[in-house]
């Protein structure tokens, strides 16, 4: 497989294993690397840009550790399956999904329309002891799992059906019954996965995950979705855009 190219300034203060890292990430970036295009051994890669093997490891080491490349043994090093990169807004992963072109598709967990929540209602602005309709899904893009998603809703949405919630997204749900979110207060954190969390994602325990809370509100300012996410950290990546004050 062709490579592409690697300029490594020998003179810089930026160490060799560094560049060479930076390099190969903005090739996947630009898609010059595709995923499951495999790359040559350390040493073969190594010798074709004159470094040394511990070199060329550390930089592989390090996009591996970034979720962009995997190794196994008897297989080598191959670019990872693209990350779902999602702009901070106020939108759905099924929606983000299609329109990055990718293959959503939801395994309904469990769908509670009688769950009762604290924490939840506390969110929600209702009663503490208001039962609550209590959704959680498996979310998969192009047949990879890809996020564990739990969501509270208040209990007027006790319509909404398993079958609604696995053939399309939830903010379409809600847009139906005239309260699609317009704001919402969300916080993105990391957590290391448990044994439950690895078992679903299939990943190792322990794994990084990123984490999402969300309190969103319709435009009259009432809340009618609390959710807490899950997301494979080397599946997904959140994009932002800043501006210079």
């Amino acid at each position: 497989m062709p490579l592409p190219r690697i300029a490594i300034d020998r003179s810089s203060p930026v160490p060799l294993y560094f560049q060479v890292s930076r390099c190969l990430e903005e090739a996947v970036d630009r898609g010059d690397l595709l995923p499951g295009e495999r790359l040559p051994n350390e040493i073969e890669f190594a010798q074709s840009l004159a470094i040394s093997r511990p070199t060329m490891r550390r930089a592989l080491d390090d996009l591996v550790e970034k979720g962009m490349l995997t190794r196994k043994q008897g297989v080598g090093t191959r670019v990872a399956s693209a990350q779902v990169r999602r702009r901070v807004a106020l939108t759905s992963l099924y929606e983000d999904l299609s329109a990055a072109g990718r293959t959503p598709r939801t395994k309904v967990l469990r769908l509670d329309a009688e769950h009762v929540d604290r924490h939840a209602a506390r969110a929600l602005g209702t009663p503490l002891d208001a039962p609550l309709v209590y959704c959680e899904r498996l979310r998969y893009a192009d047949g990879g799992p890809l996020a564990i998603m739990h969501n509270w809703l208040p209990g007027r949405f006790h319509d909404i059906t398993a079958a609604d919630l696995e053939e399309r997204g939830l903010y379409q749900l809600l847009g139906e019954r005239n309260a699609r979110p317009a704001v919402a207060r969300q916080r993105i954190t990391a957590q290391a996965a448990g044994a439950a969390e690895a078992r679903l994602l299939g990943i190792r325990r322990n794994a990084p995950l990123i984490s999402m809370r969300r309190t969103a509100f319709d435009p009259a300012g009432h809340p009618v979705e609390f959710a807490e996410h899950l997301y494979r950290a080397d599946l997904y990546a959140i994009e932002v855009t800043v501006h210079n004050r």
